[in-house]
């Protein structure tokens, strides 16, 4: 079997309340943006995989095409391990291609991924959904809304100021207790004595998680924040392939860390992210780009077969106005499961990608 045909296209969904407008420190939005990758076979097959293209300026999608179906033309998609060592593309490019390989396979041979994975070890995937910086009084209200929906964890932006991350937390937590399995994000906002300072005043309400206050490099500085509080330090813009993520674990620089596969280059990374996760003893969990159902769908799977991620998983399918499949992947009470139709196990709707594209 041989890819004979490669092509991406740029497409861009709105977001809905409660979801919209997004807010973090860097930006405010109500919408996602995605490429998405088609694969088809010498033999009819088709594969489809996705990338992130959020608010990445001069994108160049003739460009992408172009590279992509240079290189991956001719080429057998069950040669996973040679493209991730052959490939010359940047990470978010590399998965979605790469994603697509992985739904032909399983088209193959008429099972879904999780079975290529290694076959299921739990089977429904909780999730964390996700919210931009609140005030206290709306971070209370959604917060209620969370758990009315069934969900046990909830992961919020931060970073703006952290007079504002304190009382949304505060928010979060007079609404609903300790309903809410609390988890903030100041993507790289805060210096590390600020960011130590915040995580000393933030003990009280006993967050799940301080993720990424500070710079990706150096480790040490990780490391030295951890051990100013008793606040749990997570890592995600630090996480990438799996070398560094053993750089983590031998700085001692996480007690957990956020993988994704449009930063670790694709599935397989993060499959081998789970496998050190899991020998290291150090939970690992999916982390979310505003993604659509593909890259859910990749998500569940990984997730469904990997005892490393074992905690909710991020999370804002919830709060998409639509979809490029057929049908929606459902949330049950703060959960999903993968699907079970071959390959990824969902359905594109092709007229959908069309209508969407920008």
């Amino acid at each position: 079997m041989r890819i004979n045909n490669c092509q991406i296209l740029l497409v861009e969904i709105s977001q809905t309340k409660p979801l919209a407008p997004y807010r973090s420190h860097i930006r405010t939005s109500d919408w996602t943006t995605k490429a998405i990758v088609r694969l088809e076979t010498e033999n009819g097959l088709i594969g489809w995989g996705e990338h992130n293209q959020n608010f990445l300026p001069d994108i160049d999608m003739n460009e992408q095409n172009r590279k992509a179906s240079e290189f991956i033309t001719g080429w057998d998609p069950y040669e996973v391990e040679r493209y991730h060592l052959e490939n010359p593309f940047e990470p978010r490019l590399r998965c979605g291609v790469e994603m697509a390989m992985w739904d032909l396979i399983g088209k193959d041979n008429g099972q879904p991924l999780y079975k290529l994975l290694g076959g299921k070890v739990r089977d429904r995937v909780e999730l964390a959904a996700c919210m931009g910086i609140q005030t206290y009084e709306r971070a209370g209200e959604m917060a209620r809304w969370y758990v009315e929906q069934g969900y046990t964890t909830l992961k919020t932006k931060a970073g703006a100021d952290a007079d504002e991350d304190f009382e949304m937390v505060r928010g979060v937590r007079d609404a609903v207790g300790s309903k809410l399995k609390l988890r903030i994000d100041p993507n790289r906002a805060y210096s590390t004595e600020d960011a130590a300072n915040l995580a000393i005043r933030l003990e009280p309400f006993e967050l799940e998680y301080f993720e990424q206050p500070i710079m990706a490099e150096p480790l040490s500085d990780a490391k030295w924040l951890r051990d100013q509080t008793t606040t749990p330090i997570a890592l995600n813009e630090s996480v990438e392939g799996p070398e560094s993520v053993m750089q983590i674990f031998e700085a001692d620089a996480a007690e957990f860390i956020l993988p994704d596969t449009h930063t670790a280059g694709g599935v397989l990374p993060c499959v081998k992210i789970g496998h050190l996760a899991e020998a290291a003893g150090i939970p690992a969990i999916m982390h979310c780009g505003h993604d659509l159902g593909l890259k859910t769908a990749a998500m569940l799977h990984i997730c469904s077969a990997l005892p490393a991620y074992n905690m909710p998983n991020d999370c804002t399918y919830y709060g998409l106005s639509d979809d490029i499949l057929e049908d929606f992947i459902p949330i049950d009470r703060g959960t999903m499961t993968a699907p079970e139709l071959p390959g990824l196990g969902v359905v594109v709707d092709e007229a959908k990608v069309r209508k969407y594209s920008i």
